[in-house]
């Protein structure tokens, strides 16, 4: 009779087989919402350029948070929108900033949300980047530096040769961390990628008592053109240049397990991949080198392709989504960073 056939077909052929054999499991338990908190009152706008997302402000987003609780969604990620910007971002660190006050009414009202923080000066910046300006070689009248607002003006004028001041930023990041910890922040999420941060924010804590507040590093963030939406929607674009100086170059992998590697023995719980859908091979390689829990973002660019072909009747949106989010899980990411995660977390326990 020779050798039995094989037919792989065997293993899905009823809808129930196919679930016993499944590799990957996707659950919700491993999503986190991203939220947009603006600062003033009465405020839950929709944001033009990200489907079904919005700015709150602090005294709105407890019924945001009790929702995405109520949903089983361990976690969400705050971004913040300031009142007024200047060159350091000094409203990043005060005790009375957008994001420190929606940290307190989710405490209060939703006490087993984790609440992670992104640590970053951009959206607290005039200049838009993440760190403090150092110089500029613009020629300008001696009034001090004066960023162009237009990136095409910068190009022109040579304003793109800037430098931001690692180091001097560090002091700021540690300061904007320690002051999420103090407003009850379980975990802090640096996403500068400014050199020796996760060190800096760890002593900070450290020195402060906060010893059991996690840090999730943005440890390989990468220079990508899948941020636009994300940008219009925290008002972060940077005022002239770009973040390639800071941000890793897309076409390095080594370079990502290199910074992953620094950020964990600077003292990371966890680390990130960002983006997430044309970086899998990074997570992979990052999931077989390292052990420490490792999140990847499914950035706004990824998450408004889906939503744009969706919309046009080239996809189905929820079966996209699935296909896109256990992609992520499968590469090996155990945290999935995503504005799809209330949707996901419906179909996954079948709620209307």
């Amino acid at each position: 009779m020779g050798f039995p056939e094989i037919r792989m077909r065997r293993l899905r052929s009823s809808a129930t087989m196919r679930r016993m054999v499944r590799e990957t499991l996707l659950s919700v338990n491993d999503l986190v919402y991203p939220l947009f908190i603006r600062a003033g009152e009465g405020i839950k706008t929709p944001i033009a350029s990200m489907t079904d997302c919005f700015h709150f402000s602090p005294d709105r987003i407890a019924e945001e948070a009790v929702e995405v609780a109520s949903l089983g969604i361990p976690a969400v990620l705050l971004f913040g929108l300031p009142e007024k910007k200047d060159e350091q971002g000094s409203e990043a660190w005060s005790e009375g900033g957008a994001v420190q006050q929606a940290i307190r009414a989710i405490k209060k009202h939703a006490p087993d949300l984790l609440v992670i923080t992104d640590v970053c000066l951009c959206e607290y910046t005039s200049t838009g980047h993440c760190g403090v300006i150092k110089e500029s070689r613009r020629p300008h009248s001696g009034m001090g530096f004066q960023p162009t607002r237009h990136r095409q003006d910068a190009d022109a004028t040579g304003v793109s040769d800037f430098k931001v001041d690692n180091d001097a930023t560090l002091e700021l990041l540690a300061k904007m961390a320690l002051s999420h910890a103090q407003a009850g922040a379980d975990i802090v999420a640096p996403s500068d990628m400014m050199d020796g941060r996760v060190r800096a924010i760890r002593q900070a804590l450290e020195r402060n008592g906060f010893q059991d507040v996690a840090i999730l590093s943005y440890a390989a963030k990468f220079a990508s053109a899948f941020y636009g939406p994300f940008r219009d929607a925290a008002e972060s674009a940077p005022a002239f240049g770009d973040r390639k100086t800071y941000q890793m170059d897309p076409a390095n992998a080594r370079e990502a397990l290199r910074e992953i590697d620094l950020d964990i023995a600077e003292g990371a719980d966890m680390v990130m991949v960002k983006p997430a859908l044309s970086y899998l091979d990074v997570i992979h390689r990052a999931r077989e080198r390292f052990d420490c829990p490792l999140a990847a973002y499914n950035v706004s660019g990824e998450y408004m392709m889906l939503n744009a072909a969706a919309a046009a009747g080239l996809i189905d949106h929820d079966a996209t989504m699935m296909e896109v989010l256990t992609s992520i899980k499968r590469a090996g990411a155990d945290l999935i960073l995503t504005y799809f995660a209330k949707k996901a977390a419906k179909l996954l326990q079948k709620i209307p």
